[in-house]
């Protein structure tokens, strides 16, 4: 009966062995894909989203702008022609 408890106690001791150096692979393999992912981000020159929607709001002004000139001149254009 020892030895019998003794291979159980052996068998969980490989098992929990196993179990931690494949979380430590996970977790290893997770470390080199996301620096991989940083590197090709990199690479690619992408902007960040604080720039992002600091250009966002910079296109959003100008069109703002672009539609009250628009008014603007579409009141003066009928003023003029009002008075010839």
């Amino acid at each position: 009966m020892q030895t019998q408890s003794s291979v159980f106690d052996d068998l969980a001791r490989l098992m929990t062995g196993a179990m931690g150096m494949a979380q430590g692979a996970g977790l290893e393999a997770k470390s080199f894909m996301r620096a991989q992912a940083d590197r090709f981000v990199a690479e690619m020159d992408l902007i960040g989203r604080d720039e992002f929607e600091a250009v966002k709001q910079m296109a959003a002004d100008a069109r703002a702008e672009a539609d009250a000139l628009r008014e603007r001149v579409a009141v003066l254009e009928a003023a003029l022609q009002a008075r010839g």
